[in-house]
This record gives C-alpha cells, sequence and structure tokens, in this order.
C-alpha cells in the first residue's frame, strides 16, 4: 500500500488485509446498532464489505480491481478474486468445522430423535423454493423478461442462479452452471450475486424477529431444546493424550479429512466428466468429518476434540471471515448487475420458503421454537444465519438442528436447480 496523488492505492495482498481488518472493525461497530432490539450483528460485517466492494471495487474482465488503481499510469490492475476467495473458504471451513465440534456430542441422539422432522423440513424448504422460482418464470413469461435477456432459456438460466442467492448455497450454484448451456452461465453468477445480498440478510433479521414477535421466553426455550444423549457402553480411557492444549491439530485433521471428502463427485449425469455431478463441496465434508469426530472425541487415547475456547474463536473469526470475503465481491457484481425486477424475484425465493418452513415446523411437526429456527437455518443453508441464531438464543445446542437439517436441504437445492432446467 502507498499515497499516489493523495489517493491510498491497493495493489497487493498485505493492503487487502488492511481492507479486511478495516471492513472487521466497521462491520462490528454497525453489528452493535439496535433498532427496537433487532441488531445486525454479524450481518452487519456483510453490510459493510458490500459497501466497500460496491464503492471501491470493479469487475473487468472477470478480475476484482480496486476502483482507484487507473491513478497510477500504465499500472496493470491487481486482481483479488483468488485471494477473497481464500479468505471466504478459509472463514467457511473454520466455521462449519467448528459447528460440527459442538454440535457433534449432541447431534446423532437428536437425529434420531427428530429425523422425520429434519427430513420433510429440508424437503419442504427446499421445494418451496423451487416452487418460488418456477412461479417466477411463470410470471416472466407473461410480463417480460427484462433486462437484456431476449428468450426463455437465458431466464431461466437467472432464475436459477437467484434462486440459488436467494437460500445461499454455492453447490446449487455450481450445479447450476454446469447444467445450462455454456452461453448462458453468466447469468446464473448475475442471478446469484443479485439475491445473495437478501438471502443473507433476511433469513438474519428473520430469526431475531420471531422469537421478539412471540415474546419467547429464552430460558423456557432452551430447556426445551436439551437433548439427554442415550447411554451407550464406550471404554473408558481414564488419560488422553493431548496433541496440542489447544485442540488445532485435531480441528486441522477434521478440516483436511473433511476438504477432501468434500472433493468426491458422484455423477448425476452424463459421463461424470463432462456431465452434473453432485458434492458434499468443502462446506458439507468438513461438517460430516467434525460431527462424527466431535460425537466420538477420541480415537483410543487421542483427545480428538478441541477445547470450547478454541472452538468460540474459530466459530466467530471464520464466520466474519466467510461474510467478508463474500461481500466484497459481492457488492462489485451487484452494482453492475443490480436489477429491480431480479431483485424482488430474489427476495420472493427467499421469504416464502423461510416463511413456510417456520409455519410448517411450528404447526405441523410441533417443533420448539429453537429446534424450529436452527432447523430452518439449515433448511435455507444459511450459514450467517446460524451465527445469530446462536447469539440470540444464548445456547449452541442450536448447531444440532442446522447440522441436522443442512445436508438433506443441500442435496434437494441441487437437484431442484437442475430439475427447473431441464423442465423449462
Amino acid at each position: 500500500m502507498r499515497l499516489f496523488g493523495g489517493v491510498i492505492l491497493i495493489k497487493d495482498i498485505p493492503t487487502l488485509l488492511f481492507v479486511v481488518f478495516a471492513v472487521l472493525m466497521l462491520g462490528y461497530l454497525l453489528g452493535r446498532i439496535k433498532v427496537k432490539g433487532i441488531s445486525l450483528g454479524d450481518a452487519g460485517v456483510f453490510i459493510v464489505a458490500l459497501l466497500i466492494g460496491a464503492l471501491f471495487f470493479y469487475v473487468k474482465n472477470d478480475n476484482l480491481c480496486f476502483d482507484f488503481s487507473y491513478v497510477e499510469k500504465n499500472a496493470k490492475p491487481y486482481d483479488f478474486s483468488a485471494a477473497l476467495s481464500l479468505i471466504e473458504n478459509l472463514g467457511l471451513i473454520l466455521f462449519v468445522a467448528s459447528v460440527g465440534f459442538i454440535a457433534g456430542p449432541k447431534f446423532f441422539g437428536n437425529f434420531k430423535r427428530n429425523f422425520k422432522s429434519y427430513v420433510l423440513l429440508g424437503l419442504v424448504v427446499i421445494l418451496a423454493g423451487g416452487l418460488a422460482a418456477a412461479g417466477c418464470i411463470a410470471m416472466g413469461e407473461v410480463v417480460g423478461y427484462g433486462g437484456n435477456i431476449e428468450n426463455q432459456d437465458g431466464f431461466v438460466a437467472m432464475i436459477v442462479g437467484l434462486l440459488s442467492g436467494s437460500l445461499t448455497s454455492t453447490p446449487a450454484f455450481s450445479a447450476a452452471k454446469a447444467t445450462v448451456a455454456p452461453e448462458y452461465e453468466s447469468l446464473v453468477s448475475v442471478g446469484h450475486g443479485i439475491a445473495y445480498i437478501f438471502g443473507v440478510i433476511g433469513v438474519v433479521l428473520f430469526v431475531q424477529l420471531i422469537p421478539k414477535m412471540s415474546k419467547a421466553n429464552m430460558e423456557e426455550e432452551r430447556a426445551k431444546l436439551v437433548i439427554k444423549a442415550e447411554e451407550t457402553k464406550k471404554t473408558v480411557v481414564h488419560k488422553l493424550f493431548d496433541i496440542d492444549h489447544m485442540g488445532i491439530a485435531a480441528f486441522s485433521f477434521a478440516a483436511i479429512l473433511g476438504t477432501l471428502i468434500g472433493q468426491i463427485k458422484i455423477p448425476l449425469s452424463g459421463d461424470g466428466l463432462s456431465g452434473t455431478c453432485f458434492s458434499l463441496t468443502t462446506t458439507g465434508g468438513c461438517l460430516l468429518v467434525s460431527l462424527i469426530v466431535g460425537h466420538f472425541g477420541h480415537f483410543g487415547p487421542v483427545n480428538m476434540m478441541p477445547t470450547q475456547s478454541t472452538l468460540k474463536l474459530f466459530r466467530e473469526l471464520g464466520l466474519v471471515l466467510f461474510l467478508v470475503g463474500a461481500g466484497i465481491p459481492g457488492g462489485a457484481e451487484f452494482v453492475q448487475n443490480f436489477d429491480p425486477m431480479y431483485f424482488v424475484y430474489g427476495i420472493v425465493m427467499t421469504i416464502i420458503p423461510m416463511i413456510l418452513g417456520f409455519l410448517f415446523a411450528k404447526y405441523v411437526l410441533k417443533l420448539s421454537l429453537l429446534n424450529n429456527l436452527g432447523s430452518l437455518t439449515g433448511g435455507m443453508t444459511s450459514t450467517p444465519a446460524l451465527g445469530t441464531l446462536i447469539g440470540v438464543s444464548g445456547t449452541e445446542d442450536v448447531a444440532a438442528a442446522y447440522a441436522a437439517t443442512y445436508p438433506i436441504a443441500l442435496i434437494s437445492v441441487v437437484l431442484v436447480s437442475q430439475f427447473l432446467i431441464i423442465l423449462f
């Protein structure tokens, strides 16, 4: 970073880190502001990241560049895409693995007890999103496609991109890009970016508003959430060996194995190379492995459970790094591709599955409030909303409900996205 004509030029990674920490500081300050008891919380970081991306970054030839780099004559813009992607993925691994370790000890007992509820809720949320997307496609055929889109195939690509963004689902986004014709891949990306913003903020606000509107007694709700794990006969290990006193080595093991498992691709169509494939992705792989490792807690005499302080730090740090990594490029792309009609479609595809899922869980499945909202964040595949819900509820036990519903929603949203493309 250096001054040039009174303007700070961002040209390298050290300066990008300066921006990251500035976003974190300002985002936390914004997140602390409360209006009638409702605050953005960690989503304040996302808002600031979006604003920084919108004001100071631009996309050129698929490169994410800082807006003031043109001040230096003949300067080649530095592409920040890879660096921000690294920050985003590192944050995601830290967050979901922490959630898995935290939820692991109670996850399987809770999952066994509420298996049908979690499966049904995940399916209801994603199917509602798919039906909302189909409705938007039908509406577009009546009122016109909008923007520069001139045919149905391009419009369907845009809508499927909006669906993946409204549900903040990277796997659905990837699957949609792989399924549409090559000339429409950019429209999927644009739709995802437009809808992603409300997809994050909408669910974050929802999990705060519902407890306020229902005047929930959080102490009573936390008591309903506590699951007594079934007693099983286990070999008693009197003294466990710690690789390190904070459990970072154990955490790293889960992250490594989870990342590898997440890269395994299961062919859904074609030959598995040129066709469409499904994978758990890094998110699903790390969540699965950390749940299992967290459940058992040790391998023989070796302690595989990170300390609670480590997990809490990694969970919070991971979440905000993820929001920064996704928010800055999201802000840049949003400004360049914004269209009011598509933004409204994205809102519809977030609100309908969210509200229907909540009502279904409350009145049909009879889930308690925190189990309901925890499952809903999993069904909406909303990582930021889970972080907010943990703060609102005052307990990390809600992570078990999120972890139980998330895999069902993950698989369903990929299949629904592909089905929409094939159907229309």
